[in-house]
């Protein structure tokens, strides 16, 4: 008896065969650098799936308390469920201890919480800022299971392989003979931010649309809005 051949274009279209993800990938990027008294994060403004474009408005950055903020990228639902549960985790603790969650302990609790999901963990890349309780600024790099590392900058999301060696070379002199690294400033972190996030724009259809930049003192926040290609 002669055996059918099924033609892989025939499988593809094989109704009994049935695929189902709980995840998606939204793009976005995320950057963060810190200073001696300052911490600046930014976010692209597009949230998007493959070739369509959802929103030309979305920030990926959330405010926690009134010293730390966090930016996330991935599924937005996940990141959506994360925010609005670490936002109730911050709640309970303010009423119960009536104080706000300092910088480091927001830092460990978000750990916590991405490792108490770690057999189905959130499809999110965050990244985690503040100033410590030196008025230091700090940048907190999480992979989507907890480990969590300590850094001084940081980028995660759609175009990171792009931007994370631009940072590596202009902010600690990675890869260069006889170069200092430069004292990091507020003009210069909205520099590189600026840089990154224009040369992004160019090569990635995930990242664009517009770029939202954050910046934390002991004085307060500040923020601001530039323009990227929309196309």
């Amino acid at each position: 008896m002669a055996t059918e051949v099924m033609e892989v274009g025939d499988y593809m279209r094989d109704p009994r065969k049935h695929h189902f993800s709980p995840y998606m990938d939204n793009g976005g990027t995320t950057v963060a650098i810190a200073g001696d008294d300052f911490v600046m994060v930014a976010s692209d403004l597009r949230l998007s799936r493959g070739f369509n474009i959802f929103s030309r408005e979305q920030s990926k950055i959330f405010g926690l308390t009134p010293k730390t903020m966090l930016a996330s990228t991935g599924c937005w639902a996940d990141v959506l469920t994360l925010n609005k549960v670490l936002q109730a985790r911050l709640t309970m603790y303010s009423h119960e201890h009536h104080d706000v969650m300092s910088t480091t302990a927001v830092a460990q609790l978000l750990s916590t919480m991405l490792y108490w999901r770690r057999f189905f963990p959130y499809y999110v890349s965050n990244i985690l800022v503040g100033l410590d309780e030196e008025g230091k600024g700090v940048v907190y790099h999480y992979d989507p299971v907890g480990h969590m590392e300590k850094l001084t900058y940081s980028a995660a999301g759609a175009s990171v392989s792009q931007i994370q060696p631009l940072l590596d070379n202009q902010i600690d002199a990675l890869n260069m003979k006889n170069v200092t690294p430069p004292k990091m400033t507020k003009e210069l972190a909205h520099q590189l931010i600026h840089d990154a996030f224009i040369s992004a724009a160019e090569r990635d259809i995930n990242t664009g649309d517009g770029v939202i930049i954050h910046t934390i003192t002991k004085e307060g926040t500040s923020e601001e809005k530039i323009k990227l290609r929309r196309d």
